[in-house]
């Protein structure tokens, strides 16, 4: 049976979001991230790529590119709604979807082209897509995942692209070879050196040569340089860990603030833990030192998504792994070994107060959003009269 293979991709999804919300943001050059000095671009505008501005720049070198760039900080919980929004429309009517980040997905048509012609489902999806929720969105549709991909970044800004079957190679050609996916910007500089600059050069080449300069990683890169890609669309991918982490704007070694945001960062993910029915078995505490030394801790605990239960394994992890008495640079909290379950009272520890409080805090933020209820030692002003922070976070 012939694959058809999609692959969507909505268009500079955080600065869609916000002007979503804010329509003066629209034609104007957009950064989303932190605004401190070391502050990292998460998303831009296209208006701010035409500066050299690009995600995972130093907030500060995207300002000097491009001054009169807008700012906002970003709402993480905002864009995993939109993008939860998006995946239920499209697996409304997909058979097969693999949803590969935030505003990537992968849908598996194969079989569908009997019944009803893919290249004018997908269209009619995307269209759907963005009615319904006013983002743009681009998408490519070939025989595999691959050159999927690279068709839908062809297809950008908000737009589409069919390569039929058979005119991959001729379709993949004159494009860099920086356009397939895990050449890296090492991989990429290396294959410059050797005066490789699209990705023709790749399919005249043996594949032999490629692992003798690249490894078993040549070969994967000479197969997708060929069109060749038979992994499959996996429909469900489990999440095995939430993590967040805090950069301090200047480093510190206050063991009073370091606690405090601790606690404010496990009281967030244990939120998160319950409002997605986990529970996690087992916590993990890093700390990285002005000299930019970084070590870890983990502890093996009862499965729980109680705050006050994680919190104070964490304050013992903390007073365990902080022993140099440094300057702190960094500090992050991991949950892993996630399990679907509900929180087990613990009939000695826990009384019905704490539980009823847990509970109450819990349905304002589900109804209202995080920001409208926080225990005292979380607020940001709290923090930010220490010294500031920018929080970070990471699945």
């Amino acid at each position: 049976m012939e694959r058809h293979v999609v692959h969507c991709d909505l268009d500079t999804f955080f600065v869609s979001v916000e002007r979503l919300l804010n329509n003066k943001l629209a034609g104007k050059p957009v950064l989303i991230g932190g605004s401190s000095d070391r502050g990292v671009v998460a998303s831009c505008s296209y208006e701010a790529r035409r500066y050299g501005v690009h995600s995972a720049m130093p907030m500060r070198l995207a300002l000097r590119l491009c001054p009169e760039a807008v700012v906002v900080r970003g709402d993480h919980d905002l864009y995993s709604r939109y993008s939860n929004t998006v995946t239920e429309i499209i697996e409304a009517s997909t058979p097969v979807v693999e949803k590969a980040s935030i505003d990537e997905h992968y849908l598996d048509l194969s079989g569908m082209d009997r019944f009803f012609g893919c290249w004018r489902w997908t269209q009619e999806l995307r269209q759907q897509i963005m009615r319904e929720t006013g983002l743009p969105i681009s998408f490519g549709l070939s025989a595999n995942k691959t050159v999927s991909k690279i068709a839908t970044g062809e297809a950008k800004p908000c737009g589409e692209r069919l390569v039929e079957g058979g005119t991959e190679k001729p379709f993949l050609a004159p494009l860099s070879v920086r356009r397939i996916p895990m050449v890296g910007e090492k991989s990429y500089t290396l294959l410059r050196n050797m005066g490789i600059h699209r990705i023709r050069t790749v399919q005249e080449m043996e594949s032999f040569t490629m692992r003798r300069v690249l490894g078993e990683n040549g070969v994967t890169i000479w197969r997708k340089a060929n069109g060749l890609d038979d992994s499959p669309v996996v429909p469900f991918r489990e999440q095995k860990s939430m993590s967040k982490e805090t950069t301090f704007q200047h480093d510190t070694i206050d063991v009073g603030v370091l606690r405090r945001i601790l606690v404010g960062m496990v009281d967030t993910l244990a939120f998160e833990l319950r409002k997605e029915k986990k529970l996690t078995g087992c916590i993990t505490l890093k700390i990285r030192y002005s000299n930019f030394d970084t070590h870890t801790q983990q502890l093996r605990i009862p499965y729980t998504n109680s705050d006050r239960v994680v919190a104070e394994h964490v304050t013992v992890l903390f007073k365990k792994l902080y022993s140099r008495r440094m300057l702190i640079r960094l500090i992050g909290v991991k949950f892993s070994s996630l399990i679907y379950g509900a929180y087990q009272v613990d009939l000695f520890n826990d009384t019905l107060e704490e539980i009823s409080l847990m509970q109450a805090m819990d349905k304002i933020r589900i109804r209202y959003g995080e920001q409208y209820i926080l225990k005292g030692i979380c607020l940001p002003d709290v923090a930010g009269k220490q010294g500031g922070y920018r929080a970070a976070e990471r699945a």
